[in-house]
């Protein structure tokens, strides 16, 4: 009976100390997007349910003697934790280094690139004792591993004060240059969140068909980059179309040859 008062009594004590670290760091946090307070919480709130869970198991005749052994034996039991939690560690320690080194924070819009391919490109919603949630274009939600996230090539356009964007069309070999040039111009100066609206635009390259041009749109925002670029695109096709200027592509001629029978 004494053990079960005893613990009932950790229980509550470790579900108030708990509520004492989500209230604290909330009050401190606020609508605050900090990475190592978010992380600290997160750390906080494991040591306080480890040091809750051993003393409970202290408190039981089954358990009591098989805690105090492995308490004793800390050489031992770090050996063993340290093998079977290579990964957790792992994440955990990667977790420090994400949150205070800052290659990241919460709202930044990232891309996360290991071995040449994207892990998971999206807007970092949170950071854990674990992993980094980062919530996807399409609606889904990525739980990457802080130790994948920090070993990674980690894209982030956040640290810019503004945003760049190539875009290229083809023209024909005949096409009046100064002509596409001016249309080009007319459509940037209608959008309202480009930045560099004076942009010279170039023949970067000659192809079988026929001159790349190419310039780039400089934004705000990632944002209003992908929203501005996809008006300028279908605006200067559209233009280039009603004006004449010719778009060349591909085209496979498919003939239907019949059998002829033989003289």
């Amino acid at each position: 009976m004494e053990n079960l008062i005893g613990i009932v009594i950790t229980i509550v004590i470790t579900a108030v100390l708990l509520a004492m670290s989500k209230s604290f760091f909330t009050r401190i946090l606020g609508d605050s997007k900090r990475l190592p307070l978010k992380f600290l919480h997160s750390t906080v709130n494991f040591i306080i349910l480890v040091i809750g869970v051993y003393a409970v198991l202290n408190q039981i005749t089954l358990t009591k003697e098989l805690s105090t052994t492995l308490l004793q034996s800390s050489t031992l039991i770090i050996a063993i934790l340290t093998f079977a939690a290579q990964q957790t560690l792992g994440n955990i320690i990667a977790g420090f280094s994400l949150s205070f080194t800052h290659p990241v924070e919460i709202g930044h819009k990232v891309r996360i690139v290991s071995g040449g391919s994207v892990i998971a490109e999206g807007v970092i919603k949170d950071i854990t004792i674990r992993h980094v949630v980062i919530q996807q274009y399409d609606g889904q939600t990525c739980i990457v591993p802080n130790s994948l996230v920090d070993s990674s090539v980690i894209v982030n356009t956040n640290y810019l004060d503004r945003v760049g964007n190539f875009l290229e069309f083809q023209v024909a070999y005949d096409t009046d240059l100064d002509k596409a040039k001016e249309i080009i111009h007319e459509l940037l100066a209608k959008e309202d969140a480009v930045l560099n609206k004076d942009v010279k635009v170039y023949t970067s390259k000659i192809t079988d068909n026929g001159l790349i041009l190419k310039f780039t749109v400089w934004t705000s925002t990632i944002d209003e980059s992908y929203i501005t670029c996809s008006h300028l695109r279908e605006g200067i096709v559209q233009e280039f179309l009603k004006q004449g200027i010719v778009i060349p592509y591909q085209t496979i001629t498919i003939t239907d040859v019949k059998d002829k029978a033989p003289e």
